[in-house]
């Protein structure tokens, strides 16, 4: 397929290099923005044209747009990092671009071409690399890509007109500290999604039904929330943002064992999952994608056969989980500290993602 041209018409009013290395200092998660923001344009009959790359700034929606009514939406999340030699990369687009498509494909968007996707992000790249933060942090670029159907009208039917933009924000840890282990309040009434649904995809409005919750665990002094499956209510599915990870130690010279949910259509599969379960594989671990009920993660947690719990996403990387409640129930998880399983997958995947380390799969996407 042939390339999409991107017209560059970047902007001569760019943030004073002083400022910008302020907000790189302590940039938080999605607070700033850089400088540019790439647009393209998809319409029926057509297909995708017009890509620019422009001063980042307010889009013009009509007040009839689809995405307003319809919430024709997706979007996808992926980090750029600063190598050693201080060129820039980004870790696994590939994969993003693909889950991208799978997401459209599910909401009957568009399917934006993989290559058009890595376009977008490398001229992005290129053009604000700038905002990379310097090496040897563990603050990153965030690229935020995301498509909307704009057409007008408030018929129901898939949009004729849909726009695909891209945005990036520098990012610290997205929990304070990172490491810091988590607080999880588990929903026994409220449901992320179902099989069948739009669980599966990554789409606005899993987020928005997500919030009610997230709000309930925030009054109960929780920082997530843990769903469980729509059915039967004791399946573990995943928090609101990001996949689970349940390790149980072997015994004394024997690996151990981590198990996370299967992917059942109601699951994001996550990126950071994926690459999770091939490192823990290389190290010889035992890998399982397996159903965990709510009632064995209490049961083995209070028997301590269950030594840890993390959390995994491309904005949080691998958080540990310390505390968990329940509606009438309370625990530690293992003895509540990061455990050495979470914190070992952890520094393995930094260090891939900041070229530290061999990069066997070909994860690192270098943009020069």
């Amino acid at each position: 397929m042939a390339l999409l041209t991107i017209e560059k018409k970047p902007t001569v009013d760019v943030l004073p290099a002083a400022q910008r290395e302020a907000i790189l200092a302590d940039p938080g998660f999605g607070r700033h923005f850089t400088d540019h923001m790439v647009t393209i344009t998809w319409t029926e009959g057509r297909g995708w044209h017009d890509g620019r790359l422009v001063p980042f700034g307010p889009l013009s929606l009509h007040p009839a747009a689809n995405v307003l009514h319809y919430a024709q939406e997706v979007f996808e999340g992926l980090k750029a990092y600063r190598l050693p030699d201080g060129t820039t990369a980004l870790f696994r687009p590939e994969t993003n671009a693909r889950r991208f498509q799978h997401s459209a494909r599910r909401m009957a968007m568009p399917e934006l071409p993989v290559t058009t996707f890595l376009q977008a992000c490398e001229a992005h790249l290129r053009q604000d690399h700038a905002w990379v933060p310097e090496h040897g942090t563990e603050k990153s670029l965030y690229l935020r890509p995301f498509m909307v159907g704009t057409e007008p009208g408030l018929g129901m039917r898939p949009a004729a007109e849909y726009l695909f933009a891209l945005i990036a924000s520098p990012a610290a840890a997205y929990f304070a500290g990172d490491v810091e282990p988590l607080s999880i309040w588990v929903c026994e009434d409220r449901v992320r999604a179902v099989s069948g649904g739009v669980g599966d995809a990554k789409t606005g409005g899993n987020y928005a039904a997500s919030l009610l919750a997230q709000t309930e665990a925030a009054a109960r002094g929780c920082d997530q929330v843990a769903y469980l499956d729509a059915v039967e209510h004791r399946w573990v599915e995943e928090l609101g943002a990001m996949n689970l990870f349940f390790v149980y130690e072997g015994r004394a010279g024997e690996p151990p064992t981590i198990v996370t949910p299967p992917l059942t259509g109601s699951l994001l599969a996550g990126v950071t999952r994926d690459s999770v379960l091939t490192l823990a594989r290389e190290l010889g671990w035992d890998t399982r994608e397996a159903p965990v009920s709510v009632d064995q993660w209490q049961a083995d947690a209070a028997e301590g056969t269950l030594t840890e719990v993390f959390a995994c996403g491309t904005a949080a990387v691998l958080t540990p989980v310390g505390v968990v409640k329940r509606a009438g129930a309370e625990w530690t998880q293992g003895d509540g500290a990061p455990g050495r399983v979470t914190l070992k997958l952890r520094r393995m995947l930094l260090d891939i993602q900041r070229g530290l380390a061999g990069d066997r799969h070909g994860w690192v996407h270098r943009v020069r």
